[in-house]
């Protein structure tokens, strides 16, 4: 089973470069997309539901701002929206879709870097999203995957100039802790799990200043965070780079489900 999580940074924009042309060759059997930046009546009927693909979203009340979707090859027993926060609800950050005793999570963490203000947001935001993440790991009999852009660089190797981005928004000494705290719970990284060493290669997102992206000065920020029975089934993981479609870029991996 082959699980993609791209932030698409417009989902106009994206189907404009091909991404729904490459998502056709693309193997993936689940596709977590952030970032549309669109409404429904936005989307034309190959951005709803491509070709062998159902499209579930959960749109931002502001318009041309975040939003989240999942598309899926099998229709899912059901499909949920939200952490049950109206402000954060109200910005389209978390859908949910379940498929027998696997449930696969679309997530858009906030970015701080366009203000104090949104940093503080960020901060509150993962503060209403960890009883969430420990919630879902208490149901019984279920495996998770989070797929998404958590705008959170974990570790040195995690991205290009970590000495000069430690009072930066996205590698905040606050916000790697907290993913620590994630990771201690029992969930996993699933890309590290499988490539522990791999720096450059697993940057996700670049900035569109200084020749970011021909430098590959990047950041590892969007991750697939599972729970440890089905990230051990984890079996592959790449970061899709062959053509752009975004300033982030698609994460594959798959699971032998």
């Amino acid at each position: 089973m082959r699980i993609v999580s791209a932030n698409l940074n417009g989902i106009r924009s994206a189907t404009a470069k091909g991404f729904f042309d490459w998502l056709q060759a693309s193997g993936a059997d689940v596709l977590c997309v952030q970032e549309l930046k669109a409404q429904a009546a936005d989307l034309t009927p190959g951005m709803q539901a491509p070709a062998g693909y159902q499209g579930f979203f959960h749109y931002a009340g502001k318009k041309g701002y975040s939003g989240v979707g999942i598309y899926c090859r099998r229709q899912p027993d059901r499909v949920l929206s939200g952490i049950g926060h109206p402000d954060f609800d109200a910005e389209g950050r978390f859908i949910r879709a379940d498929f027998g005793s696997l449930s696969v999570i679309s997530l858009y963490v906030p970015s701080g870097s366009s203000s104090p203000e949104r940093q503080e947001a960020k901060f509150a935001f993962l503060d209403e999203l960890m009883p969430v993440m420990d919630a879902l790991r208490q149901e019984e009999g279920r495996d998770f995957i989070v797929c998404g852009d958590w705008n959170i660089a974990h570790q040195p190797i995690d991205l290009k100039n970590w000495k000069g981005n430690q009072k930066n928004s996205g590698f905040l000494p606050e916000e790697r802790e907290w993913l620590t705290r994630l990771y201690a719970s029992g969930w996993v990284d699933v890309y590290r799990r499988l490539l522990p060493g791999v720096g450059e290669e697993g940057y996700t997102w670049w900035s569109n200043r200084g020749q970011a992206y021909a430098r590959n000065v990047g950041w590892r920020i969007d991750l697939q965070v599972a729970t440890p029975e089905v990230a051990s089934r984890a079996v592959a993981a790449q970061v899709y780079k062959e053509r752009r479609f975004s300033d982030h870029a698609p994460l594959c991996i798959d699971y032998e489900l």
